[in-house]
């Protein structure tokens, strides 16, 4: 798990107030997502959470209708009081679709959402 203080976000978080679940280690936590991007989201820390815990974790997001679902596999990246941050490392085709139009309806602008989308599929370093 890497421990992130400086701010070197390329991503737009989008406050979204959702429903989730994180597994892993063969345990589901019930939780908040507090806001989502293209690489990751920030969730309410589960009051059961264990300090020490590694991944892999899976984190499914719930939408409007029981069927629509965003679910990333995810690394844990850093662990607050309160909060729990997740860098996600894949995303199905459907999954991302509802991703893409989440963002597009919050953005309002769709210069800024190629954007996103460029840096998504851009050169990582």
């Amino acid at each position: 798990m890497v421990e992130q203080k400086g701010e070197r976000r390329q991503f737009q978080r989008i406050l979204f107030d959702a429903v989730c679940e994180i597994h892993g280690q063969d345990q589901i936590w019930k939780s908040e997502l507090l806001d989502i991007s293209l690489k990751g989201v920030l969730i309410c820390r589960p009051a059961s959470w264990p300090a020490d815990l590694e991944g892999p974790f899976d984190v499914v997001v719930q939408l409007s209708g029981a069927a629509n679902v965003i679910e990333m596999k995810a690394e844990l990246r850093h662990v607050e009081t309160d909060t729990l941050g997740f860098h996600c490392h894949a995303i199905d085709l459907t999954s991302a679709s509802h991703l893409k139009r989440l963002i597009e309806l919050n953005l309002g602008d769709q210069a800024l959402l190629e954007r996103e989308l460029s840096h998504l599929v851009g050169p990582q370093e």
